[in-house]
């Protein structure tokens, strides 16, 4: 078999090691390569795989990885459309709407390729691609076996296109909604000058979470990927305003992730010095 990636991004490169160890070729191809930034060629070469100029190359793939950023998800397939042969998979991992996928899975299933919506449910450190996954779309009970076989921890949502991504949006409206409330709170409480009593009230209050190490992981990820995070809550905000229910809350969660993102900051240190280093940043102002 082999494997394509569109996009190669973290969760690609991660799909990519796990896989490597069963014996199957790859060829990756990614918007970045007409740049002169050398990196994701180079991680396309440490890792194995085939390079692709161009995105006619993922022709030669048996399964294509999209791997994109949320907001390109769909501008990044149509390229491939006329590109793609007879029965090709497109598995697209992104983390977008159900409507973004039925209108993805439309346009590769009108090019005679077959569409498989698979969430990722979990980072995808440190289990690759045995992070557990949920399928959706016409082909997804066929290919459940083969993906089992290949070690994938995947179980089918539904039938359509989009059952497995809904269940993702909702889900990471309380999971990333829950990393805005603990690093908005504990900038808060370092700003007004209660940061330890804040702490050990949270700790007191929620001792199942673990604290302080459930704090600082949720530093980590959102300094570290909050960019990547806002662009998936404007698409659970997109799936809660067409299901008709406000969309208000996870516009603002996406904002605070974006705001922690931009810090360009990832965990420095200790706690404390990693909360008071993002405050000195969101505090600074902007220029322009």
């Amino acid at each position: 078999m082999r494997i394509g990636f569109l996009g190669y991004g973290e969760a690609a490169r991660a799909f990519h090691e796990g896989l490597s160890r069963l014996g199957l070729s790859f060829i990756a191809y990614d918007i970045l390569l007409a740049s002169e930034d050398e990196a994701i060629r180079e991680a396309m070469r440490a890792r194995g795989a085939d390079i692709s100029e161009t995105i006619a190359g993922l022709s030669e793939a048996d399964w294509v990885f999209s791997a994109v950023t949320a907001d390109q998800s769909l501008l990044a397939v149509e390229p491939l459309l006329p590109h793609l042969r007879q029965g090709q998979v497109v598995i697209d991992i992104n983390s977008v709407s159900p409507g973004r996928k039925r209108e993805t899975a439309a346009a590769v299933e009108a090019a005679g390729g077959d569409y498989l919506d698979m969430a990722v449910m979990a980072p995808v450190h440190p289990r690759k691609h045995q992070t557990p996954v949920l399928l959706a779309g016409a082909p997804a009970e066929r290919l459940l076996p083969e993906l089992l076989a290949l070690g994938f921890s995947a179980e089918i949502a539904g039938p359509a296109a989009g059952a497995a991504t809904a269940i993702k949006m909702v889900r990471s409206l309380f999971v990333k909604g829950l990393e805005a409330i603990t690093v908005e709170a504990l900038l808060a409480a370092k700003a007004s000058g209660c940061y330890e009593e804040i702490l050990s009230s949270l700790s007191g209050s929620f001792p199942g979470l673990n604290w302080p190490q459930f704090a600082e992981y949720q530093m980590e990820r959102t300094t570290r990927h909050g960019r990547r995070r806002a662009a998936e809550m404007r698409e659970s905000a997109a799936t809660l305003n067409a299901l008709g229910l406000r969309d208000g809350l996870a516009m603002e969660i996406a904002e605070v992730q974006e705001r922690m993102g931009a810090c360009g900051l990832g965990q420095t240190g200790g706690l404390e010095e990693t909360v008071g280093r993002v405050l000195e940043l969101r505090l600074k102002p902007q220029k322009g």
